[in-house]
């Protein structure tokens, strides 16, 4: 059985003689060709009708060829070759679906019509692990047909897709020639670790790769891995019949196909004399035309860009921001603070007190009033009243969202390139200079939506193209008619680009032409739209500007479009000089000013007045919070979250009747008074006449209950509870002497503390590493070094010796090795056998930590993290600038879908957003092998395009019932700078967490604000970057073990879950390092105090030295 490529060495066009070549060898020249000229050919009739007649057989066979590759077991597997071969069964979850049967049964087939004939074969499944068959290669019979069938009937899910773990397995059988790799997911591994392994183990051995893709999403991968192995590769799709012509065999039979037609094609062209020199200078015209053709003519158009107009009529007139905001402004509704503090505000009164010959300020009862800092810089005593502040903050609330809806119309449609249109009476200056020409269809499609959507409740209006020449529509203005509206749009899709950039000159023809009586008109102005500066110099254009405008309601905007996508971190010195001229030039005549590229808007006025507000409204709410919480402290009242609408109780102050003060005393009455004082007195002493001498010792008084309670707890909680001994008394024999016997003595204990043995779980936990580092951290199993060797027996103490007048070390000190710990002299009391148990104890930990990480960068883990929640949305951004990534989130998703969601039965949802928000399901569906099916092919729809709107993604999520979680996955930021603003107010105000996931790590600006909206909710942030090296280095630590601190090094992760797990690995590294130093200290101790040093001892003790090795831990 031959591959196509083989069996094309002999039947092939070229073997076959059936090339243009061989046709004109079958030629007879008339005439020999002069220098420069033509060759004139001669053929019968008979040559070309029976060369025709062999290409249309050879195209006939190679039909037939792949019509029978696409028969039986040969269309879903392929052509299997070689007689020894290895066959690699994928079993993943991801082949546990409905097609899983089509699959075993295709499997069977396979066995029947192709393996049957083979000499040798070996069988091996894999998922996350791997299950071979046998042990090795062995020789094909009846009785191992029927073992194999078995097999493949009983064949499970388990897991991922460990493609690695099965070839270093099967490319130890030595006997196989021929290697056949089935997959129906995308492998775990990446397509150049695989091509490099395959490589690395077949130098000097020849074996025959066969990759088939079945039913999988991951096509490019392994085609990519076939070529770079130099294998073939099959495809074969239940639910797409046209992928199988992608598969090597039948690709080489096309192309053979299509060669032969090109042939044909020839033989046509010399049929009307239309072959060699004749068809070069055909071309050549041809080209010579397409120069006159302007560049603009193959860009791409929108639909129905050349199509009329779609008018719409609007309903109101616009307003710009400024001229809204007074009257829907804090200001102006009366919600400003200070004006709803007013009524209850009052100064601080001194005034000057002649009896105390001082200025006496006022003072303000503590309860009910605080001081407060007035927006003139005073300081007033405010009454508080928290009722009031919570329906005023209510209000403030409620104007934010109305804040939020005129933003989200201004980046709407035609606002969002050109603005709010306000004016009555426009001109539009329309920059088409050369440096223009490859946007000149972007430019036409913002004019098409502003003549449809802004401009047929106008007045007057006109349109001027600018270049180095001035052009325009018609010479005045004229009314916004349908007629004219169509007509002016006609007008525009004739435009070229063209010169510089005379942008006084079109400002001249606006004004001298088309204002000439502007000083009598009202509500007129100029919308500017560029793309850079002007040619002219900006003192010359502002001078002109300022001039034409002043003593008129006329202003010009400014609308600038940046070509291609910008980030913050992107603007250089040219852009920011562009922006601040325009800026400067649009606020000379009180214009606005407005930014955007080709993702969204950037800067604009009208929005950054909204975001002012918004800011203000903010604030004044944080000041609201801060009075009550400052009230609610002083008078001792605990806070209490109330939620909207609930109604605010105060409990009844309860009143006491006072005593009513003693009358004043009359003389007699003190004379009285005195008398009964002096009786007491003299009582007194009688009693106390005489006490004997012990009395002169001071007793102390009797506790009261009150204290004897609180003394007795104290000892109970500050001193624990200590055992007492038990013992039992007897008489003896002689006469009355007693005896004890001891029962039980109290308990020691002692300050050294033993190494732990700690218990490790095997399988792994669905859970965040946050929560699982609580239980298995080097904290909570009482492993860190510091707190295990050095306790409070271990301090390097001196003490003064008043004979020698200075301190000495103890003598202990030259017995144990000492260190200093931060700062701290501390001796070393542990014996190596106990390093080494805490090293054994430690590196059992950090294998287990290195198994969670392997997990956590395995399967839809790698991309996803793990899926906590039971009832979850996952939000998919679709835009524009998701496309690099786009296939590799399909393929990430579609293995979520069948490795977590559809394993574990969450309950999901998937929302795709861009400029608009598309649903899968309108609520929340159990993962069941129906639904995922279903959920892959809508998957599969999606096409990235348009903008990012996050926060009306984010606001749909939370509109689930039940929805716990949402995975949000982007590329980076929003499109508008207020989405943070907005986005944070919408996550605080929900219970489900966001977790964010980033496919971009180079977008540093994205991935902040990525982990910013994760922490706002108590979310995770995840990032699929390093996954490749952490696998690595996970295996060399594992394999080769913890002999250096250094080495491997972890890669940084940006991921929550892998950033706090790779700083547990790191710091127990340490503590394995710093355990095996010790031991060494120690080990070099014993061998000196082994020796007599009894004479250097002395010494050290003389000069009162300490014996110190080692280094800070």
């Amino acid at each position: 059985m031959q591959s196509s490529e083989e069996w094309l060495h002999s039947l092939g066009i070229v073997s076959m003689q059936l090339t243009i070549q061989d046709l004109l060898n079958m030629g007879h020249i008339v005439m020999k060709p002069a220098k420069k000229g033509a060759k004139h050919l001669e053929f019968s009739t008979h040559t070309i009708n029976e060369f025709e007649s062999k290409l249309h057989e050879a195209i006939d066979l190679y039909q037939k060829r792949i019509n029978w590759i696409m028969e039986g077991s040969r269309k879903m597997f392929g052509l299997i070759k070689g007689n020894s071969v290895g066959l690699l069964i994928e079993s993943s979850d991801l082949n546990s679906g409905p097609r899983r049967l089509d699959f075993l049964r295709g499997l069977l087939c396979l066995v029947d019509e192709q393996l049957c004939y083979k000499k040798q074969l070996f069988l091996l499944s894999f998922g996350t692990e791997v299950h071979s068959l046998w042990e090795s290669a062995k020789d094909v019979n009846i009785r191992l047909l029927h073992e194999t069938r078995q097999w493949i009937q009983e064949l499970q899910p388990q897991g991922g897709c460990n493609l690695l773990r099965a070839l270093k397995r099967v490319l130890q059988v030595q006997e196989l020639d021929s290697l056949v790799i089935v997959v129906s997911s995308c492998p775990d591994q990446t397509e150049e670790a695989l091509s490099d392994y395959i490589q690395q183990c077949t130098i000097g051995r020849t074996i025959q790769i066969h990759i088939i893709a079945f039913d999988s999403l991951g096509q490019g991968t392994l085609r990519s891995l076939a070529g770079a192995v130099g294998g073939r590769f099959h495809c074969y799709s239940s639910g797409k019949e046209h992928e199988i012509y992608s598969s090597t065999d039948i690709q080489l039979l096309l192309n053979e196909i299509q060669a032969a037609i090109n042939v044909l094609n020839q033989i046509k062209e010399m049929r009307h004399g239309m072959l060699g020199d004749s068809l070069i200078s055909i071309m050549q015209e041809l080209s010579t035309e397409l120069e006159k053709v302007s560049p603009s003519a193959f860009l791409p158009k929108p639909p129905n860009h050349d199509g009329p107009l779609n008018i719409e009529i609007p309903n109101f007139s616009p307003k710009t921001s400024a001229e809204w905001l007074k009257k829907n402004g804090l200001k102006a509704k009366k919600l400003s603070l200070y004006q709803i503090l007013a009524p209850n505000a009052y100064s601080l009164v001194e005034e000057f007190v002649p009896i105390l010959q001082k200025t006496v300020s006022s003072t303000l009862h503590e309860r009910a009033m605080m001081q407060f800092e007035w927006h003139d810089g005073t300081v007033k005593n405010i009454h508080v009243d928290p009722p009031v502040l919570r329906e005023y903050q209510r209000q403030l609330a409620k104007m934010a969202r109305t804040y939020e809806k005129r933003i989200d119309w201004l980046t709407n449609g035609s606002r969002r390139l050109w603005g709010a249109v306000c004016e009555k009476r426009v001109v539009l200056l329309v920059d088409i200079s050369l440096s223009n020409s490859m946007h000149i269809i972007h430019i036409q499609h913002s004019l098409r939506l502003l003549l449809e959507e802004q401009m047929s409740n106008k007045d007057l209006f006109n349109i001027i193209a600018f270049g180095s020449e001035i052009t325009s529509w018609k010479s005045e203005m004229v009314p916004p008619t349908a007629e004219n509206l169509q007509r002016a749009w006609k007008w525009v899709l004739s435009l070229n680009c063209e010169g510089g950039r005379n942008v006084l000159g079109a400002m001249r023809r606006a004004v001298e032409v088309n204002f000439i009586d502007n000083e009598n008109q009202e509500s007129q102005g100029i919308y500017l739209f560029t793309s850079g500066v002007p040619d002219q110099d900006l003192h010359t254009v502002s001078a002109y500007l300022s001039e034409a405008t002043s003593g008129s309601d006329l202003q010009l905007h400014v609308c600038l479009f940046s070509v291609g996508e910008m980030n913050v971190e992107d603007l250089t010195e040219d852009t920011n000089n562009t922006t601040g001229i325009l800026k400067d030039l649009a606020h000379i005549s009180n214009g606005r000013f407005h930014w955007f590229d080709e993702k969204g808007l950037i800067e604009s006025d009208d929005i950054s007045f909204l975001i002012s507000e918004m800011e203000k409204a903010m604030n004044y709410s944080s000041k609201c919070a801060l009075l009550v919480e400052s009230l609610k402290q002083r008078s001792g009242i605990k806070e209490e979250v109330i939620s909207e609408g609930e109604i605010i109780t105060f409990p009844k102050e309860k009143y006491k009747l006072q005593k009513l003060p003693l009358p004043r005393p009359t003389a007699l009455t003190l004379a009285r008074m005195g008398a009964k004082e002096d009786q007491e007195g003299k009582k007194d002493l009688k009693v106390l006449m005489w006490r004997p001498n012990s009395a002169k010792a001071e007793i102390p008084p009797a506790q009261p209950m009150k204290d004897r309670l609180q003394t007795s707890t104290e000892k109970k909680v500050n001193g624990k509870k200590q055992s007492k001994m038990s013992f039992d008394v007897f008489y003896t024999e002689n006469g009355k002497n007693v005896g004890v016997v001891y029962k039980d003595y109290p308990a020691t204990k002692t300050v050294r503390k033993s190494v732990p043995f700690i218990v490790l779980p095997k399988e792994e936990e669905f859970c965040s590493t946050k929560l699982w580092l609580k239980k298995y951290s080097l904290k909570k199993l009482k492993l860190e070094l510091p707190k295990l060797m050095f306790g409070p027996d271990c301090t390097h103490q001196k003490k003064m010796v008043p004979t020698l007048h200075k301190k000495v070390s103890a003598k202990y000190c030259t017995i144990f090795p000492s260190i200093e710990v931060n700062g701290v002299v501390r001796h070393l009391q542990f014996q190596p056998k106990e390093l080494d148990e805490y090293v054994d104890q430690v590196e059992k930990l950090l294998r287990r930590y290195l198994q969670r990480m392997q997990w956590l960068l395995s399967g839809s883990r790698r991309v996803f993290g793990t899926i906590l929640e039971s009832n979850v949305c996952i939000l998919i951004d679709a835009s524009s600038s998701m496309a690099p990534f786009f296939s590799e989130l399909q393929k990430a998703l579609t293995s979520v879908l069948w490795e977590q969601l559809r394993t574990r039965s969450i309950r999901f949802n998937m929302i795709s957003f861009s400029e608009s928000i598309d649903c899968w399901q309108e609520c929340l569906v159990l993962a069941t092998d129906e639904a995922c099916q279903d959920a892959v092919q809508w998957l599969a729809s999606l096409i990235p395009q348009g903008n990012t709107c996050i926060f009306h993604a984010l606001q749909r999520g939370f509109e689930f019932a039940d929805v716990q979680g949402l995975y949000l996955l982007t590329d980076g930021k929003p499109d508008t700078s207020y989405h943070l603003l907005q986005t944070e107010s919408l996550i605080k105000s929900h219970k489900p967490k966001v977790h964010t996931i980033s496919f971009n790590p180079s977008e540093r600006g994205g991935n902040e604000f990525l982990r910013t909206l994760a922490s706002l909710s108590g979310g995770r942030f995840h990032s699929c970057h390093g996954d490749r090296d952490g696998h690595y280095v996970a295996h060399r630590m594992l394999t080769e073990g913890f002999t250096d601190e250094d080495d491997p090094v972890l890669p940084v992760f940006e991921g929550d879950d892998l950033k706090r797990l790779a700083r547990e690995i790191n710091k127990a590294r340490q503590f394995v390092t710093q355990a095996r130093s010790f031991r060494s200290l120690i080990e070099e101790k014993q061998k000196l105090s082994s020796k007599d040093v009894s004479l250097e001892g002395s010494r050290l003790c003389d000069n009162g030295d300490e014996l110190s090795t080692g280094s800070a831990v």
